[in-house]
């Protein structure tokens, strides 16, 4: 799951549903008009994108419903997709559907999801699109200082600036560790899928780095809640450093 976070709204729900899809990569329009073949036809989320030269599109009809979706909303939907050419419909319902909706969308290119199943859909693609280069673009300078190698400024630094300098490495070496296996270098030579959520159970007792790193980043259930609370902790963690070394560069 990507976030436990759930949309208030149907228009929260329709930028939630946007974001994932911008975010693997997609472009993305809400509330747009869509031409099909019996006139112009306004759906919640429309997205594009290119695969090798061919173009793959995908339509959303967001349903924020106390209520289950019924079966003649799937018809209407599945005669959209089809006069539109789009590859794949999603209908996400925060209610459900009732039973005659999923026979409405048997043998269709309509998928019935709830928030969560749609999240499930994308977590793969969001993963690799979106958290694997965003965290070695944000974090890059803290992967830099917890390595083993000293920085170059390191050498001119007093004993009691090293000493501080090296006290920061021990405090944010587990955190710099964890991160890295949340990067696309890292993932060459991973050969299990997804690094598991919470991070909490990976550090196998290591008191002192449970002390250290915010509960957010340990004990977060869903990615973008992890990334979220990870950067904001990196960010405070490449300012240390940098006020340590003396510089604004790595």
């Amino acid at each position: 799951m990507l976030t436990t976070r759930v949309p208030a709204d149907w228009q929260a729900l329709q930028q939630d549903v946007a974001r994932i899809l911008q975010e693997c990569g997609f472009a993305v329009e809400v509330e747009t008009l869509v031409h099909t073949v019996r006139g112009d036809v306004t759906v919640d989320v429309y997205a594009e994108e290119s695969v090798d030269g061919r173009l793959y599109t995908i339509l959303c009809e967001c349903k924020h419903w106390k209520a289950h979706v019924p079966q003649t909303v799937i018809h209407a939907f599945r005669t959209i997709v089809a006069d539109s050419g789009g590859n794949l419909g999603y209908i996400v319902s925060s209610g459900g559907f009732q039973s005659g909706a999923f026979t409405a969308a048997e043998l269709s290119n309509i998928r019935l999801v709830t928030w969560e199943e749609f999240q499930m859909e994308f977590t793969e693609s969001w993963f690799e699109h979106h958290l694997l280069p965003f965290v070695a673009d944000r974090l890059d300078p803290l992967l830099t200082y917890t390595e083993p190698l000293l920085p170059r400024r390191f050498a001119g630094l007093t004993e009691s600036e090293r000493e501080h300098f090296l006290a920061l490495k021990r405090k944010y070496d587990v955190f710099g560790w964890l991160m890295m296996t949340f990067t696309p270098y890292s993932r060459v030579f991973a050969k299990e899928g997804l690094p598991k959520l919470p991070l909490r159970e990976r550090l196998k007792g290591g008191a002192t780095a449970e002390q250290q790193i915010p509960a957010a980043v340990l004990d977060a259930v869903g990615y973008r809640d992890f990334l979220e609370a990870a950067v904001a902790y990196g960010d405070i963690a490449i300012a240390e450093f940098r006020k340590a070394l003396k510089t604004d560069e790595v």
